[in-house]
């Protein structure tokens, strides 16, 4: 059997490599003398030159990137993520030999904010309420029971963290209508005035918002960012937004305030995925859940796709990567 002496292996499966590489990203793809695998044992166990391997596509699931594995690399430049975080596999060894990292994150924005702006919506218009009574057959007057509806028009709209889906989250408000307050302690009053928002402190911003939406990062030092003083600091009726991580929120906090009925919330991510059937969040009727989705967008996995095919030609073309992740970015993913 002959050998295949590739530049450029890409560990994705079939499936996903549908989802991130049109036609035009795969000939690229193909130019640049790239091997598709499924797996990464696939790769290393057959009659791939993995010698001759100096970019490695990921998508999920891939392994940690210890010695072991990148002894079998050597060659190896650049691991280019097609998603955001890189911690499942990414390792201090990666790093020390200078391996250069990268990600798609930021091509993922839109598609985030516009599930964002869908949950601040339907918080806004207690569809999560409305559609759970009709569905569990709830008399007609008691279907139609929720608290107050709203427009997001001139709504107050608190945002935690001018991350990049942040931004893009606050730019979909305002275009609609919203007044966003902004919780970031990277801004000051200047830098949110330019984003068309209010700087706050995030005391402020629960206390005055009808909806709060997180995207901030996850950093030691917002674990558990949002608690029960938080949760119970925010305005009768109000609804929570979580987009980002679940290593922000005390999840058994939020249960304990959605219980009440007080506050509702739309939520895609969780502190166990899958999410377990018996999880309290499924019971609840003024929450609204997806299983972790907000990215998952035709369009917004072809520019992944192609983030990802401009890295890759970036560092063969000897020019510097536009999303570099370095170690100390690391400490600042979930």
């Amino acid at each position: 059997m002959a050998v295949v002496t590739p530049r450029v292996l890409a560990v994705v499966g079939e499936g996903l490599r549908r989802e991130f590489f049109a036609a035009a990203s795969r000939a690229a793809l193909d130019a640049r003398g790239t091997v598709f695998v499924s797996t990464l044992e696939e790769a290393l166990g057959s009659s791939i030159d993995a010698a001759s391997i100096e970019v490695l596509i990921t998508s999920w699931g891939l392994g940690p990137l210890d010695a072991a594995a990148l002894d079998r690399l050597p060659a190896l430049r650049l691991v280019a993520h097609t998603g955001a975080s890189v911690k499942p596999f990414a390792t201090d060894e990666l790093f020390a030999r200078g391996i250069r990292v990268t990600q798609a994150g930021a091509a993922m924005a839109r598609s985030v904010a516009e599930v964002a702006l869908g949950f601040t919506l339907s918080l806004l218009h207690r569809m999560p309420q409305f559609d759970h009574a009709m569905h569990a057959g709830a008399d007609w007057a008691v279907a139609e029971r929720a608290p107050a509806q709203h427009e997001l028009l001139d709504a107050p709209i608190g945002v935690i963290g001018a991350s990049r889906t942040g931004r893009a989250y606050l730019d979909l408000v305002r275009l609609l209508g919203g007044r966003v307050l902004l919780a970031d302690p990277t801004l000051d009053e200047a830098g949110a005035r330019r984003l068309g928002a209010e700087h706050v402190s995030l005391e402020d911003l629960l206390r005055r918002s009808r909806i709060v939406a997180l995207h901030a990062p996850s950093l030691p030092e917002t674990r558990h960012l949002l608690g029960a003083r938080e949760f119970a600091a925010m305005p009768d009726g109000a609804g929570f937004v979580n987009t980002a991580r679940s290593w922000m929120v005390d999840e058994a906090a939020l249960v304990a305030e959605l219980r009440t009925g007080r506050i509702d919330a739309a939520i895609d991510v969780f502190d166990d995925e899958p999410l377990p059937v018996a999880h309290p969040f499924r019971a609840l009727p003024n929450v609204l859940l997806t299983p972790h989705k907000a990215a998952g967008t035709r369009e917004g996995r072809l520019r992944q796709g192609a983030l990802v095919v401009d890295e890759v030609e970036r560092l063969l073309d000897g020019l510097p990567l536009r999303h570099a992740v370095t170690a100390t970015d690391l400490d600042r993913m979930a």
